[in-house]
């Protein structure tokens, strides 16, 4: 048989071969199919690498999960688009709020524009009255208790990346809705403890460079001269061995406006103007670097960097000579590069986080927090049950299946296809890197059975009506059960979706894997052990 004719009579069950294959690559080389580099490995952090390259979920490794609601409110505007800033300004400037947490958006999708304010004091009452303030017709009844989907959106999206950034596998983010059209924002991270992940939430990420100089009176003032957004790219934690310090190097936006302006050059022109790259080299002297304490009272004149993050400072450092003359010069805006310098390596690797994920666009309120965590060592004696309960669902499977047929011909090819369902789903979840958690076991275990289920309709619909005597008497009953097997699967399909879709939490990784074993099994295994039976039971 040439190579083509043999591929066309054994396709089904090639295919087969192939998925499984794959999924053991997935699941057992290294790196898997799709190597993943999102993550960011310290040099001197170990990483706990298993037999496989599974990752899990809270039930199976131990960890917290929190939700809580953003802090803020909307309301939908009619404004046109030159109205925008000016709304935003006049919001921030009557509930006395900060840029940050008052803005307008434009909605492309639906032709609209919303505001939204984040800050817990603010009241509905006094939002609209801001808004009339503004010259736009809303009041108190118009206002929303919830943030736009957009900004959800964007807080979600802001604390997946915080986990890649900090090296935490297996972690994820995700809204749900509540009863009342309410939202809370759920971030489960495997192995952290609630202290550790609620601070992590808690900082809003909110990062700048404050420059602290004199003015032209002699009393010193504070001028925001660049803010989180406006760096290009942030280098990792590292340490200078010969000066002893912690640091994370950063590159300015270079980028034009229309007005041929950028960040790197705005910066560059402010730390001229206020004499940091002249008489004010060298001169910081309000941070006590052995107490970590700041002294914002000085005798002399200070020309400080203060870094700032979510308000508070946590590190003032002068002006290099070498970085001073670039920006007199006016080179250093051609390669803006340079080092934001913090006490420790834990303050530098949070700078560095909270520049790559950028800030939250709104808070979290956590005085509606609800917290689940699950210890470590716990989490391992459900994986080990888990494994156990695995084991013992094929090993009486296979007793039943063979005590109901005494024939190996069915027996073994039916219970071999089985497992060859699980490995495919096992190594499709180690290949998106699904977190497994214990509603994925039990979505394992009702693969199997159901699995095996629809093999005993295949072989009993094809053995019970007598003899196979000929390959055209098994395909027409195989046909037969096919058709039982299909309406079986979408029927199950079905009653599953809603579960899939809605953000019901545990019963949701269940829905996922028992549509996938459904699916895999139509489509992959039922018509490979067919083909099986076909060549056991006849001549051909």
């Amino acid at each position: 048989m040439n190579p083509i004719a043999f591929v066309k009579e054994y396709w089904r069950i090639l295919l087969l071969v192939l998925f499984v294959s794959v999924a053991l690559v997935a699941l057992f080389v290294p790196g898997g199919v799709m190597d993943d580099d999102t993550l960011v490995e310290e040099e001197d952090e170990e990483f706990d690498e298993g037999p496989t390259n599974l990752e899990y979920g809270l039930g199976l490794d131990g960890g917290t999960r929190i939700s809580a609601p953003p802090v803020g409110m909307s309301a939908d505007i009619d404004i046109e688009p030159e109205q925008e800033r000016e709304v935003e300004s006049t919001l921030q400037d009557e509930l006395g709020v900060d840029a940050a947490d008052a803005i307008v958006r434009y909605h492309e999708d639906d032709n609209r524009f919303t505001a939204e304010v984040f800050a817990e004091e603010v009241t509905a009452a006094e939002f609209a009255a801001a808004l009339q303030e503004a010259g736009v017709d809303v009041d108190e009844g118009d206002v929303s208790d919830e943030v736009t989907q957009q900004t959800r959106d964007e807080i979600i999206q802001t604390i997946e990346l915080r986990i890649n950034e900090a090296g935490l596998s297996g972690g994820t983010a995700y809204q749900e809705a509540t009863v009342g059209d309410g939202y809370y924002i759920v971030t489960e991270v495997p192995g952290m403890s609630p202290a550790e992940l609620r601070e992590m939430l808690t900082e809003r990420g909110d990062v700048q460079i404050v420059a602290y100089h004199p003015e032209e009176d002699g009393n010193q003032t504070n001028e925001t001269v660049l803010q989180g957004e406006e760096f290009a790219s942030v280098g990792s934690a590292s340490y200078n061995d010969q000066e002893g310090y912690h640091y994370v190097p950063v590159t300015v936006d270079d980028a034009e406006d229309g007005d041929g302006s950028s960040p790197a050059a705005d910066y560059q022109e402010a730390m001229n103007e206020y004499g940091f790259t002249g008489e004010g080299v060298g001169q910081c002297a309000v941070h006590d670097r052995e107490t970590g304490e700041f002294d914002f009272d000085p005798d002399a004149p200070q020309w400080c960097l203060l870094t700032e993050v979510d308000g508070e400072v946590v590190d003032a450092h002068s002006m290099s000579p070498d970085l001073g003359e670039s920006m007199a010069s006016g080179n250093w805006v051609n390669d803006p590069v340079f080092q934001m310098i913090v006490p420790t390596q834990q303050d530098a690797h949070n700078l560095a986080v909270n520049l790559q994920s950028g800030a939250l666009t709104a808070p979290l309120d956590f005085e509606q927090e609800q917290t689940f965590s699950l210890e470590p060592a716990l989490a391992d004696q459900f994986k080990t049950y888990s494994l156990l309960i695995g084991v013992l669902s094929i090993l009486t499977v296979s007793g039943m299946v063979y005590l109901r047929y005494n024939d190996r011909r069915v027996a073994a090819p039916m219970i071999l296809t089985a497992l060859a369902e699980v490995i495919i789903l096992l190594g499709f979840a180690a290949l998106i890197r699904m977190p497994l958690d214990l509603s994925h076991v039990a979505g394992f275990i009702a693969v199997v059975g159901t699995g095996v289920d629809d093999l005993i309709i295949i072989a009993d619909e094809v053995m019970d009506e007598g003899e196979v005597s000929s390959q055209r008497v098994f395909e027409s009953r195989f046909r037969k059960a096919f058709w039982i097997i299909g309406a079986a699967a979408a029927t199950t399909i079905i009653a599953l979706s809603p579960l899939a879709v809605l953000s019901l939490g545990d019963l949701r990784g269940f829905a996922i894997i028992t549509i996938l074993g459904v699916l895999i099994g139509v489509l992959i295994t039922r018509p490979a052990y067919g083909d099986i039976l076909q060549r056991l039971l006849t001549d051909k």
